[in-house]
């Protein structure tokens, strides 16, 4: 059983301000539950319609699907769902390659750029401070347990760069071509909001302008999807590994 408190409190995170005063946030699915369990994220709270699926967790409750459709934040909710506590953020990194968001809006787009820097190996993800919550239960589910292995941090992203000694790339359409330019193994990649990109503020900090550029015969298409860019981008700066 679930209580009715319990409930109010779930669908309430689903606000930022309230998983701020709470402390918690929402993961749902067998796959994701089970990579946070296997972080350093602490469980508050496991809620399942199948027991067997977590049996040996002594924090599990056993519900009934119509009370998981009552907390799920999913269409089709998905057997599980879990409260962790959001973690204590990791101390910045300073060398390697970083990536950096300026005004992310989408949860979408954020939680597929933190499974790029998974994927790509980049461990700090710097945002700021408009960038949608990491702990956004979109963003939770489209990270598919990345977030476990990605260090985000939020802060001024005007005052982050002013002060670092590492060059800054930033992704404009009028940059040089990135497969013609001389990437580093340590800087940042700043990418810009989705419909505005990069902001003035920001641009006046990059060091290196870079672009992806377009092959159609047309070279009509106005832009490429902000998470689908990053992509492309750290696939370049990883090639230096090679």
């Amino acid at each position: 059983m679930i209580s009715k408190r319990q409930i109010k409190i779930i669908t309430s995170l689903h606000q930022k301000k309230y998983r701020k005063s709470t402390g918690l946030f929402v993961a749902e699915g067998k796959k994701v539950i089970q990579e946070f369990l296997n972080s350093n994220f602490e469980l508050d709270t496991l809620f399942t319609t199948d027991e067997s699926l977590f049996a040996f967790n002594p924090k599990v409750t056993l519900i009934s699907e119509a009370e998981l459709k009552k907390i799920s934040f999913l269409k089709t909710p998905n057997k599980t769902l879990a409260l962790f506590k959001i973690s204590e953020v990791a101390a910045a990194e300073t060398e390697g390659l970083i990536v950096a968001l300026d005004a992310i809006r989408d949860p979408g787009n954020l939680g597929t750029i933190i499974r790029l820097c998974d994927w790509f190996g980049v461990k700090q993800l710097v945002c700021s401070e408009t960038t949608v919550d990491c702990y956004n239960p979109k963003v939770i589910q489209a990270t598919m347990g990345s977030l476990t292995r990605v260090n985000v941090l939020y802060t001024n992203l005007s005052t982050y760069l002013s002060k670092t000694n590492l060059p800054v790339f930033g992704a404009f359409m009028d940059g040089e071509n990135v497969y013609k330019a001389n990437l580093p193994k340590d800087g940042i990649l700043v990418m810009g909001n989705e419909a505005n990109g990069v902001s003035d503020e920001i641009s006046n900090l990059i060091t290196e302008k870079i672009a992806i550029p377009r092959f159609g015969d047309m070279q009509q298409t106005e832009s490429l999807n902000v998470a689908m860019a990053t992509g492309i981008l750290l696939n370049e700066f990883k090639r230096v590994d090679f």
